[in-house]
């Protein structure tokens, strides 16, 4: 057994830079580290659900469903679950170290609307 830091870890890591943590199941517990950012690309998964926990400081997430959005801003000790097959993205990132569980695929875009492309 091996204990885990993430707020130490956070500590060596670069501008929204990310460490995987510990394995676990078919992916692995990770986090990472953002200083203060306007926002992230959207990502989808289209095979898993996916867990954010703010484990220091705070962001807002926004997750699109097929007719609106919905942003939830998340301070340390709260987390989402973000449902399989919705875009989502990071805003308003403010010294921000979360936690994440995303054991299947990730689709990326930089798409103002990634629902249009």
């Amino acid at each position: 057994m091996r204990k885990h830091d993430p707020i130490t870890t956070a500590k060596t890591l670069a501008q929204f830079d990310f460490r995987e943590l510990a394995p676990f199941n078919t992916g692995a517990f990770c986090m990472y580290h953002g200083a203060e950012l306007p926002g992230s690309d959207w990502e989808l998964h289209p095979d898993t659900d996916e867990f954010l926990m703010v484990l220091h400081g705070s962001v807002t997430v926004e997750i699109l469903t097929d007719d609106s959005n919905h942003r939830t801003r998340l301070t340390a000790g709260q987390f989402v679950v973000v449902p399989r097959g919705h875009w989502h993205r990071h805003l308003d990132i403010d010294n921000v170290v979360e936690l994440y569980y995303t054991p299947g695929e990730t689709i990326e875009s930089t798409a103002a609307d990634p629902r249009l492309t």
